[in-house]
């Protein structure tokens, strides 16, 4: 491995007290997806849907001048990100590059006016089926014979039928920390996803990420998960404050009680998808592992962080198959900070720390870990962004070598 000639980032992969490390890649990230903005490949979508595209662009122009912060927080909504994305991996597939730019003007019109930040009403012509406002929190459904979607602050029409634009709390359930009445920072479980590749499933023991209560209710979905977001707020606040920062909604994907299958996806930053299971500690886990998904994902939007990242393949400490070396980071990067939460609840003599259950499965990351992180260290060839996130690691799997020996 090359030494790293840059101190940055620092603590992506657990914060330091106060870091700001976390916020940086974010901004780094959406200042990319702007310029993206800017150069989506429309020349295959339909003059319809490219004329609606204009109307949002020339808005979006407007605001870049006027009120950039309004468009940054727009890109920053999973909503709109993930339709960016991934309209800009489709410059030769019309019909597929014609249903993500109409879902985006749309989307994008919508969530600016639920924001209060659309500079003037705009019509569109050729509106989808369906627009998620996250910022909104509710969902527009549209008529497949709805000729004129107009939008403007606060206030949505379908062919001159107007309704505001108000939350919906039986879609967009709000969680809070532990026994905390108020709404937490970010996330909502969310009962609706405009994820255009969430069937695309890339672990072999799973079959994509359809929306799913699992047949359990919201409310046990809710009491899970804020008392996961609020035993990470105890012990590694820091980590939270980031979760908050980043991940806007978490979208159910069923129940098991033997296992726990969760996914990310580079393209929908901000988004967890996650099942449900009875085990308090399993949940907290999930959370931690593919929020630092999403939080590496955000990095990889700027550097590829390895330049060996995808051939040949390696071992992988949490995976049944062969992975190549991006699979071992994602692993070793998301389950350090796990590891880094036992010690802390160790640290602290949470009851039931001293259970031998509990040491063994602490013990079982750190192995992982460190496996990973072996192969990482030995093969990886980073670019000078990734020598210094390979440094953090290395710096973790040192410390968790002496703290168990």
């Amino acid at each position: 491995m090359t030494r790293a000639t840059s101190e940055w980032p620092r603590d992506l992969t657990i914060p330091e007290s106060g870091s700001a490390t976390a916020r940086e890649v974010l901004s780094r990230a959406i200042r990319r997806l702007l310029g993206d903005l800017q150069r989506l490949p429309l020349q295959h979508a339909s003059p319809r849907a490219r004329l609606d595209f204009s109307s949002f662009a020339r808005i979006a122009g407007a605001l870049a001048r006027s009120n950039p912060g309004a468009l940054a927080s727009l890109v920053r909504r999973p909503t709109v990100g993930v339709l960016i994305r991934c309209l800009r991996g489709v410059p030769g597939n019309g019909l597929r590059a014609d249903g993500l730019a109409r879902e985006l003007a749309a989307t994008a019109c919508v969530e600016l006016a639920a924001m209060g930040a659309l500079p003037r009403p705009v019509e569109l012509r050729a509106p989808p089926r369906r627009v998620v406002s996250l910022a909104a929190r509710c969902v527009v459904d549209i008529p497949a014979t709805a000729r004129v979607l107009r939008v403007s602050n606060g206030v949505v029409s379908i062919d001159g039928a107007a309704r505001p634009l108000e939350p919906d709390d039986a879609r967009f359930i709000p969680l809070t920390d532990a026994e905390d009445r108020a709404p937490a920072p970010g996330p909502v479980l969310a009962l609706v996803d405009n994820n255009p590749i969430s069937d695309f499933e890339a672990h072999p023991d799973k079959q994509g990420n359809a929306l799913d209560l699992g047949g359990r209710s919201r409310d046990e979905w809710r009491a899970s998960l804020s008392a996961a977001l609020g035993h990470i707020a105890r012990y590694m606040p820091d980590l939270r404050r980031e979760i908050g920062l980043i991940v806007h909604q978490i979208i159910p994907v069923g129940y098991d009680e033997h296992t726990h299958l969760s996914a990310s996806y580079q393209e929908d930053i901000g988004t967890l998808y996650m099942t449900l299971h009875p085990q308090r500690m399993t949940m907290v886990e999930a959370v931690i592992h593919e929020f630092s998904h999403n939080k590496i994902n955000a990095l990889f939007e700027v550097d590829g962080l390895l330049h060996n990242a995808f051939h040949p393949l390696y071992k992988s400490p949490v995976r049944p198959d062969p992975r190549p070396l991006h699979g071992v980071l994602l692993a070793v990067h998301a389950f350090q900070p796990v590891a880094r939460l036992y010690e802390r609840m160790i640290e602290e003599g949470v009851e039931g720390c001293e259970h031998p259950d509990f040491r063994r499965r602490f013990q079982r990351i750190v192995d992982g870990n460190h496996e990973g992180a072996s192969v990482l260290l030995e093969h990886g060839q980073p670019t000078e962004v990734g020598a210094s996130l390979l440094a953090e690691i290395r710096r973790w799997d040192e410390h968790f070598a002496r703290a168990s020996s």
